[in-house]
């Protein structure tokens, strides 16, 4: 063993560049952790989600499904009406959708042999609703009932290679008591719908969609927009089989 150092032995001084060196890397640890942080931490995001369509695998389908060939269900056309790119058809591209839906029904009046599935996606500024009705009405002997009817401003056209018609109409307002007896209020005018009603083939052998538009505050788009929805949302929905 060496000699102690003495009182008079000078320490020994820390290496200015052996501390230069560690503050670098040190610096260089705490900025590496910073750019990496926002890269795997969680982002506080606070932007709206768009609303998703709910699962209708359990269903249990109306007997008028099973007696109508290769019908669609409420689910598929959530799915194919609930596109990202709906809000700008509408002509509102800022909007997100809040609610979207759909359900297998039958059409009313027909004693539950008819179906008729639809969905709907709700903006903030307008709803969209799409049904298919399986019936034997053909497109020319709908336009013939809406005579008959309260229907407005009806024009026919051809949508993607099929008979169609433009009609608008009044939605009808209702409330439902949940409380002690379940009655509800009178039945309501609601505010104008435009609805564009396409044959659900070439041949028009019967049946039809509907793609109907509507908003609380009476306001409509230009047909143009159900229009852009029709040749964007009709290609994406399963065709039945030939009857």
């Amino acid at each position: 063993a060496g000699p102690r150092p003495g009182p008079g032995t000078p320490e020994k001084e820390p290496n200015a560049w052996g501390q230069a060196i560690a503050a670098v890397a040190v610096f260089g640890a705490l900025a590496g952790a910073l750019w990496v942080a926002p890269r795997v931490m969680p982002a506080d995001d606070t932007t709206p989600q768009p609303a998703s369509c709910s699962s209708g695998e359990h269903e249990e389908l109306p007997k008028a499904y099973n007696k109508t060939p290769q019908p669609v269900t409420g689910e598929e056309l959530c799915k194919a009406l609930n596109r990202p790119d709906l809000a700008k058809l509408l002509g509102t591209p800022e909007e997100t959708a809040t609610t979207a839906s759909g359900t297998s029904n039958t059409a009313p009046l027909t004693d539950g042999k008819v179906a008729q599935p639809e969905a709907e996606v709700t903006f903030e500024t307008y709803t969209v609703n799409v049904s298919a009705t399986y019936n034997d009405l053909s497109t020319d002997q709908y336009v013939k009932l809406m005579k008959y009817g309260d229907e407005k401003d009806v024009k026919t056209l051809t949508v993607l290679g099929r008979p169609a018609v433009f009609a608008s109409d009044h939605t009808m307002k209702f409330e439902i008591n949940l409380g002690s007896g379940g009655s509800g209020g009178p039945v309501e005018q609601g505010p104008l719908a435009r609805t564009l009603s396409v044959a659900l083939d070439r041949k028009d052998r019967g049946g039809y969609f509907d793609v109907t538009v509507w908003s609380t505050s009476g306001a409509l788009p230009d047909d143009s927009a159900l229009l852009g929805i029709a040749e964007k949302v009709l290609p994406a929905i399963p065709e039945r089989t030939v009857r």
